[in-house]
């Protein structure tokens, strides 16, 4: 077989290959955009871009293959993914549209994205192309680079421009700016008082509960909880733990013991230990 038919050929594992990880790529697509969660979205995304990776590994972009690992499923999505899960994005937020007609523009781009996506393969299909061998002669970056700084080197300026311009817009739509001088510990302590909220600090968590831990209650001298002691997101959560009987039951018994010991004390005469004089007469 020729090199120019080998280029056209597709052996069984290429074929099995393309079939299972497209197969998985798609669902993990599709869940990206159906799932309710952000965090799920994330990690579908996360899934379809490693099997990204494999494919471009598969056909001899071993470096496009790397990048697509370590800078978009390493750096970028496990980025996102962790702010998402920490600034707690839920579902009714992401059902919410900020912006009037966002979703026909994003129809509208995607019919776009289609309609590119079939001129390439068609085009690919129709032309004919020098294959792996051909394009990697001098190796997978240098080739790469020659592609991308001589024939679509407009392109990647284009490409390059665009993503400066999102990064600016984000910065430019999360930036808040300050109406107001902030104020000071002084001014802030002053309307606590006038208010009439608790001025002085907060009591720390399980004083009095017998237990140093944030989701553990503290007792008042009184034995009633105190909400003051736990965080008041560790409350909303659900994840504060109700030990506030055994606490009890606790000072109880041991209010208990102290009652009994004092009545004991009471009731019995003192005891005398015994005179050395007395002693000494007796054995005399």
């Amino acid at each position: 077989m020729s090199a120019q038919l080998a280029a056209y050929a597709t052996s069984t594992g290429e074929a099995f290959q393309f079939w299972v990880l497209g197969t998985v790529a798609v669902i993990g697509a599709l869940c990206t955009v159906f799932m309710k969660k952000a965090v799920h979205s994330a990690l579908c995304l996360a899934g379809t871009m490693i099997v990204l990776a494999v494919f471009y590994l598969a056909n001899g972009a071993y470096f496009l293959g790397i990048v697509q690992i370590v800078v978009y499923t390493g750096a970028i999505m496990m980025l996102f993914l962790f702010v998402v899960m920490l600034v707690g994005v839920t579902a009714a937020d992401s059902l919410k549209e900020t912006i009037k007609g966002q979703r026909w523009l994003a129809l509208l781009c995607g019919l776009g994205f289609g309609v590119l996506l079939i001129a390439g393969i068609g085009n690919a299909s129709l032309t004919e192309f020098n294959g792996l061998t051909e394009a990697n002669a001098n190796g997978n970056v240098e080739g790469l680079a020659a592609l991308i700084f001589t024939k679509y080197v407009f392109a990647f300026e284009i490409t390059g421009a665009l993503l400066i311009t999102a990064a600016v817009g984000a910065m430019v739509l999360t930036h808040r700016e300050r109406t107001e001088r902030p104020k000071t510990q002084r001014e802030l302590a002053e309307q606590r008082v006038r208010e009439g909220k608790h001025v002085p600090p907060l009591p720390a968590p399980g004083v009095y509960a017998r237990h140093n831990a944030v989701d553990v209650q503290g007792l008042l001298p009184d034995g009633t909880p105190s909400e003051l002691t736990v965080s008041s997101t560790l409350r909303e959560r659900g994840q504060i733990r109700d030990v506030s009987a055994e606490a009890l039951s606790d000072l109880k018994a041991l209010e208990q013991r102290a009652e009994e010991r004092l009545e004991r004390a009471a009731v019995e005469p003192p005891r005398l230990g015994p005179n050395p004089r007395r002693t000494e007469e007796a054995s005399k």
